[in-house]
């Protein structure tokens, strides 16, 4: 980890940002593929999966370990093997 929004494992980097209403965790995999989860500012809302950051919703979850196995999906990977940004551990909660 480079530093508590920032973290990789595995060819996986997870960024942890926040925008004016969002709390966003990124994730681009070396070999290809993105996905994002979001959530309101607040911290309590569902949580939306996206295909980037940016992009369109595909699904929303209460849990983030919900959230985390369509990640998972999305990247090719176990979503036991997604680097979590100390910032964002707290998400969904």
């Amino acid at each position: 980890m480079t530093d508590d929004r920032t973290a990789e494992a595995d060819g996986i980097t997870a960024t942890y940002n926040e925008t004016e209403t969002e709390r966003v965790l990124a994730f681009e995999r070396a070999a290809g593929g993105t996905a994002a989860i979001a959530q309101n500012r607040e911290g309590y809302a569902m949580l939306k999966v996206r295909p980037t950051a940016d992009g369109d919703e595909l699904e929303r979850y209460y849990g983030f370990d919900m959230a985390l196995d369509h990640v998972g999906e999305l990247l090719g990977v176990s979503p036991h093997d997604l680097p979590i940004p100390e910032a964002a551990e707290d998400m969904g909660m």
